[in-house]
């Protein structure tokens, strides 16, 4: 298999289990300490255009059918590798407010086959949360298997043939695939991947993106379109499920954390780790803690049972491998960069290390009856602190941390209040004087051809339609300039209506700043004149960083013609394109 390294080679070693370190890396000690190599599967080898595509399909919540979510958005540098948001996730039994609830990632609003809200238990029109915590992303490149149980294997096969293309070490491209057809995480019901190429063939790479870095942003300049971007990764524009996999796994075998304190220590550097962290990482390296979470990687790839919960709740690896023996366990997450994560564990059940360390030294949870042996771990109180300085800060990469190459970031469109819909209150009440409520949440971008705004807590099975005006709402209601309809709700009954109106916002870079004004009329007789409103919601047309443009000469898509324009036509001249 090719190998590369992308981080600071350290020399020396770890500390032997049990040796008491004081400087830096001594020549006699025996436990690695550098990463190994990133090894690249033979049948997906890295090339630079690769691992920028990836890096775009990455970050691009187009990837979605509701353009939200990205693969990023429950994976940000920031916050390790994982999601800076906490969801509030149901748990087992459905039921918000118990025992069982779990601490996760947001997906999506619930949507059916034609991409219709649609209403689904317990979460109705809110946006659904998923099943366990997002996982850190970065340094799972190492890992033979995916996901928290495991389901992401070595093997990589094709989706639409089910033919392997990878025969071992393609856990990462296993992964990057489940994410996007999930009705939960990223796409409505029977979403398949006929419907993601065709989406991917015809809209600007990462139109709802800001502040793209340059590696990015270059690429975008040179080929324009995913079609053209396939072309210079693969050779040519086909896009495919495949494809798509091989291009997100090339990006995240790059994002190698390996310029920790801890790195640069055992690298030689005495001053690099603080004399706390000193001692917080040998009372690690004599702790149980260093059974499953061995340096230089801090993890063993295992899957543990740590007896977070009772095993009824969730039989995790026991789901795939279907041995008993198997129940409850976990996979062992990586400790580097574990003090940027907001939650630990599988169910987010931890805030800080404080509770893990107190959690570890416990009994478990009652109804667990398959604990790992290893368990419990008690450390000393008075080297808790220490210990904690050390997992925090220590083993923290601060390229990670700030977002630097090659963890650098866009802004994505759900991070930006600004472009996002606003809600403006008012509204009229409807039969049994409920005021229909009204779903906002898809991006105003120029050339979106799926722009949905929903409602829900209408009357049934009637007729509604919205309008749309250029000027502010006047007492609550718009006044139409463009009446779209009629379109007739789902459900029966007052409060159990519901309906999506999908417009295609046209392709005109002049709409860039302005402002509409869209709000639901829906009929119904107990409303004032027999008509109910729905609130009134604001949207600014945006565009990305490449706009429509009706100049042929504007190449970069900014809304002038300059001599960057003369340089990009060049340099996609020159690749080919």
């Amino acid at each position: 298999m090719w190998r590369l390294s992308f981080g600071v080679l350290a020399g020396g070693a770890c500390a032997l289990l049990g040796m008491v370190v004081v400087g830096g890396a001594d020549e006699g000690d025996l436990m690695p300490a550098e990463l190994p190599p990133v090894i690249f599967p033979p049948e997906n080898p890295y090339s630079e255009e690769k691992r920028v595509l990836g890096k775009i399909l990455f970050w691009d919540e187009q990837l979605s059918s509701s353009n939200t979510v990205a693969c990023a958005t429950c994976h940000q540098p920031e916050a390790g590798g994982a999601d800076p948001v906490v969801a509030l996730a149901p748990g087992p039994d459905g039921v918000f407010g118990t025992l069982d609830d779990e601490f996760t990632s947001f997906g999506v609003i619930a949507s059916d086959a034609n991409n219709d809200y649609q209403p689904l238990d317990p979460f109705g029109f809110d946006t659904q949360a998923t099943g366990r915590s997002a996982p850190p992303a970065i340094m799972a490149m190492y890992a033979p298997a995916l996901f928290w149980d495991g389901r992401a294997t070595s093997e990589f096969r094709d989706p639409l043939t089910g033919d392997v293309l990878i025969q071992g070490g393609g856990a990462l491209e296993s992964q990057a695939l489940a994410p996007v057809l999930s009705s939960v995480e990223m796409a409505h019901a029977d979403r398949d991947w006929n419907e993601v190429t065709a989406k991917l063939e015809r809209v600007v790479p990462m139109a709802l993106g800001t502040d793209l870095p340059p590696d990015m942003a270059q690429a975008i300049a040179t080929y324009r379109d995913y079609p053209s971007l396939f072309a210079a990764a693969f050779g040519d524009p086909e896009i495919t499920p495949a494809r798509i996999a091989f291009a997100i796994a090339t990006y995240e075998r790059t994002l190698v954390p390996d310029q920790t304190p801890w790195d640069r220590f055992m690298a030689g550097d005495s001053n690099a780790m603080t004399q706390a962290q000193i001692r917080g990482w040998n009372m690690f390296s004599n702790s149980g803690c260093v059974l499953c979470h061995i340096p230089p990687e801090f993890t063993d790839h295992s899957f543990r049972n740590l007896g977070v919960r009772p095993t009824a709740e969730d039989v995790g690896l026991q789901a795939i491998t279907g041995d008993p023996e198997d129940r409850g366990k976990f996979k062992t997450s990586t400790l580097r960069n574990t003090g940027l994560k907001p939650t630990y564990m599988h169910t987010g059940d931890f805030t800080t290390q404080q509770e893990v360390l107190d959690f570890y030294a416990g009994p478990g949870a009652p109804g667990n009856d398959n604990r790992d042996p290893s368990l419990p771990i008690v450390i000393p109180p008075p080297m808790q602190a220490d210990l904690i300085d050390f997992l925090d800060n220590a083993l923290t990469d601060p390229r990670v941390a700030n977002a630097q190459f090659p963890f650098d970031r866009p802004t994505l469109y759900t991070q930006r209040p600004q472009d996002q819909p606003t809600d403006l209150g008012g509204g009229t009440p409807g039969s049994n004087g409920i005021v229909p409520q009204v779903i906002a949440e898809s991006p105003a971008h120029v050339g979106n051809d799926d722009f949905r705004l929903g409602v829900h807590g209408a009357l049934g099975g009637t007729t509604a339609w919205v309008a749309m005006s250029a000027s502010p709402p006047v007492n609550g209601e718009v006044q139409a300039d463009e009446l779209f309809g009629p379109i007739t709700l789902s459900g029966q009954g007052p409060g159990f209506g519901y309906g999506t109106w999908h417009w295609q916002i046209p392709a005109d870079p002049s709409l860039e700043g302005q402002t509409r004004y869209l709000q639901w009329r829906i009929e119904d007789p107990a409303g004032t004149g027999g008509i109910a409103l729905s609130d009134a919601v604001e949207i600014r047309f945006f565009c990305g960083p490449y706009c429509p443009s009706d100049c042929a000469a504007d190449f970069d898509g900014d809304g002038d013609a300059d001599a960057d324009d003369f340089f990009q036509y060049l340099d996609a001249f020159i690749a080919g394109c």
